[in-house]
């Protein structure tokens, strides 16, 4: 089988680029041909060079609307795409995913997408919102089915219309195990606190650090990974709490085991989410997560039983949430060998890549619609 897959941005490492990277990755090693068609150049599109992975960058998809590079785009992945002469193309995110499926249309080839967090409801509210909507109900006619990291997505999908019920379908993310060694010990003190995520909307840094602010007596210190263009305003918002001598900012890095391998804690204050890798990383090194109950966080987290949900954006919530783990490290102890457990029984990496080959051989045999 020869498989093209389509992804927005190689300018950041983010979840989707992981996503696809892990994918690309697996099915190279079943010996199928594989090449990632990725806007731009970037870390991103390194990655996949330096895991053996064919990448074609293409120079004018890129993450921002705008009709005039939007076209050149189309045609750019139009001419590729009969270069490489798929058998299928698997699309990932918003933009590529709408290029793509339009790009497969033309040329008679059958797609599959994944959203990665579809841009509707609550998620892109207002006039914009509802011209998203609109053409992800266009494209969603354009596939073989759409793959939701989630239920909730699914239910999100349904709920404005994007596809048929029998075209959406669920395949939870995963991540791949780690050396024994690479596990974390969260029953030991003082607490180092763990964010990996992008200084970049959706995430919502600032309130957790507002959280942590109202923690002065507590013994915690705080690491962020990742980068954007938020951090410095993160680390401006730091200073201006008192509290920039407790919290490190670590930039990205291509490989966090190892930063979550020595933490106790793992928090994640976001806006809006899919099912975040970061948290699945965390539940895997067997850290007590904390995070936003935001899309489907609730079918990782089973609040009080391997972590803790709070309402997004609520800075007093997350504190209190905090600053019961902080200070009880036999419930961190508990909390996280629950989370390990979670991860073994259902977000394996191999669970996800068996699901996916299966949509893609079902694909290829007829229209899941149909």
């Amino acid at each position: 089988m020869r498989i093209a897959y389509v992804v927005t941005r190689a300018d950041a490492v983010g979840g989707a680029t992981i996503h696809v990277l892990e994918l690309a990755r697996a099915m190279l090693d079943r010996g199928h041909d594989v090449a990632v068609f990725i806007g731009g150049d970037g870390p991103a599109g390194r990655q996949l060079a330096e895991a053996g992975v064919p990448v074609r960058p293409l120079r004018f998809l890129r993450r921002a609307v705008r009709p005039d590079r939007d076209l050149r785009a189309f045609l750019e992945l139009a001419a590729a795409l009969r270069d490489f002469r798929p058998d299928l193309v698997s699309t990932h995110t918003a933009k590529a995913g709408w290029i793509g499926r339009a790009a497969c249309v033309r040329l008679g080839i059958p797609a599959i997408h994944t959203p990665h967090g579809l841009p509707v409801g609550d998620r892109m509210p207002g006039p914009r919102g509802l011209l998203f909507q609109l053409a992800e109900r266009m494209a969603g006619r354009w596939v073989r089915a759409i793959i939701c990291v989630c239920e909730h997505e699914r239910r999100l999908a349904l709920a404005h219309s994007i596809a048929p019920p029998q075209r959406l379908l669920v395949v939870r993310n995963g991540v791949r195990e780690i050396a024994g060694e690479l596990r974390a010990n969260p029953g030991t003190s003082p607490a180092r606190i763990v964010s990996v995520a992008r200084f970049e909307a959706p995430k919502d840094h600032a309130t957790l650090l507002r959280a942590l602010a109202l923690l002065p007596g507590l013994d915690w210190e705080l690491e962020l990974v990742g980068d954007g263009p938020l951090e410095p305003a993160c680390r401006a918002l730091a200073a201006h709490l008192g509290i920039a001598g407790r919290v490190r900012f670590l930039g990205y890095s291509p490989e966090v085991a190892a930063v979550l391998a020595r933490a106790q804690i793992f928090a994640l204050s976001s806006r809006s989410e899919a099912l975040p890798r970061s948290v699945l990383e965390a539940m895997r090194a067997g850290l007590p997560v904390v995070a936003s109950d935001v899309g489907g966080l609730s079918e990782l987290v089973d609040n009080g039983v391997n972590g803790v949900l709070i309402p997004r954006g609520d800075a007093g919530a997350l504190s209190a949430a905090l600053a019961r783990l902080i200070s009880d490290a036999p419930r961190r102890l508990q909390l996280g060998m629950a989370a390990r457990l979670t991860y073994e029984a259902r977000f394996r990496l191999e669970y996800m890549i068996e699901k996916t080959a299966a949509i893609y051989e079902m694909a290829l045999t007829h229209d899941a619609a149909q």
